[in-house]
């Protein structure tokens, strides 16, 4: 057999409600299958998800492991990938029919780019489409330099698992994973990638962003773990990767702007656990502001603005609390009032759940 064009790697635990979806959505992909072998990582899942999988064989290659996280399952996985490409997709969610046939030429046109991502539609349970997350345009990116390096930065969201792709050489380059990321692994991909090659970013959204109930973190008795959870991974980035950007031969100057929301990120999860002091949570909020609200509106500015003043009078954790309540309740007046807090062409912060 000859080697194929590409590979999928599917990891999934624990996702017998939705791992056939995923499956068929390659199957379905409206390009040529006998260029495509497709791998499954079930990461120990406990739950119907081996039995679903053994349906699909030997259409696809089945690799069952311990349950260690997505660092973890990735470290097995990609080594076993034989396609020039690599194309990822988690188990809860599931491709546009389009995408294979979108991506490759973008490869095969273009030499020196070694990744692409794109838009995404973001679902609810019953993969009814919420909203719709796309870049004002599509463009090339790298880390070459501080300034590029910031560009990525606001394209990040773009490139986390079921929208990225990569050269098998440069995943090869990158890998291991450090598998302290049971979690956001592909933090790690996306944040070396363009440090080493051209990723390119596609505004068509080719796949479909699943949010359950089995995923989300604000729920009530498994906020805390799962909070825990997702701060010791990106501890776990935030600690590994300035090295291996070292190695790479990466100045300070541009590791810096590249890190940057991670840092904030974690920063945050910090403090919204263990606490810290009123300024600590200032200098964090204004860097987040910083990153993710340069570009809004300017009644959304002033309001950011007024809100940081909350940070020097209430205590941290009482801080987010009063965060995630602002959330869940939507303020949609206010909202409105305001105007829409984020271009899509900027900043847009990394959906996270919990694996």
């Amino acid at each position: 057999m000859a080697r194929p064009l590409l590979s999928v790697l599917i990891d999934t635990y624990n996702h017998e409600k939705f791992i056939e979806q995923a499956i068929v959505s390659v199957l379905e992909q409206d390009f040529p299958l006998k260029e495509v072998e497709i791998l499954v990582v079930d990461d120990g899942s406990t739950d119907r998800t081996p039995e679903l999988l053994r349906k699909f064989e030997p259409r696809i290659r089945n690799l069952r492991k311990a349950n260690g996280g997505q660092a973890s399952a990735f470290n097995v996985g990609i080594p076993q990938c034989q396609g020039e490409i690599v194309a990822f997709l988690d188990g809860d969610d599931w491709w546009a029919k389009e995408k294979l046939k979108t991506i490759v030429p973008v490869f095969e046109g273009n030499p020196e780019v070694g990744g692409v991502g794109h838009g995404f539609y973001m679902v609810d349970t019953e993969g009814k489409v919420t909203s719709t997350v796309v870049p004002e345009t599509g463009r090339r990116l790298n880390a070459r330099t501080p300034e590029g390096a910031r560009l990525f930065g606001h394209h990040r969201g773009f490139f986390g698992t079921s929208r990225m792709a990569y050269r098998r050489g440069i995943l090869e380059k990158i890998l291991p994973v450090t598998e302290g990321a049971v979690i956001e692994a592909d933090e790690w991909l996306f944040t070396l990638a363009p440090a080493l090659a051209d990723l390119m970013v596609l505004k068509q959204p080719l796949f479909y962003y699943r949010l359950h109930a089995g995923n989300l973190f604000l729920m009530s008795g498994r906020e805390e773990k799962a909070h825990r959870r997702k701060y010791n991974s990106l501890a776990a980035l935030l600690e590994n990767l300035p090295g291996k950007l070292r190695s790479f031969g990466i100045s300070m100057e541009i590791a810096e702007p590249l890190l940057a929301q991670l840092k904030v990120e974690t920063d945050k999860m910090r403090l919204q656990l263990d606490g810290g002091s009123r300024w600590e949570l200032y200098r964090a909020e204004k860097a987040g502001n910083d990153i993710f609200f340069g570009q809004s509106s300017l009644g959304y500015r002033a309001f950011k603005r007024l809100t940081l003043l909350l940070t020097l009078v209430v205590p941290p954790k009482q801080f987010f609390r009063l965060k995630q309540w602002y959330g869940q309740n939507g303020l949609h007046g206010i909202r409105k009032w305001i105007g829409n807090p984020t271009n899509t062409g900027h900043a847009v912060e990394h959906p996270t759940r919990e694996g």
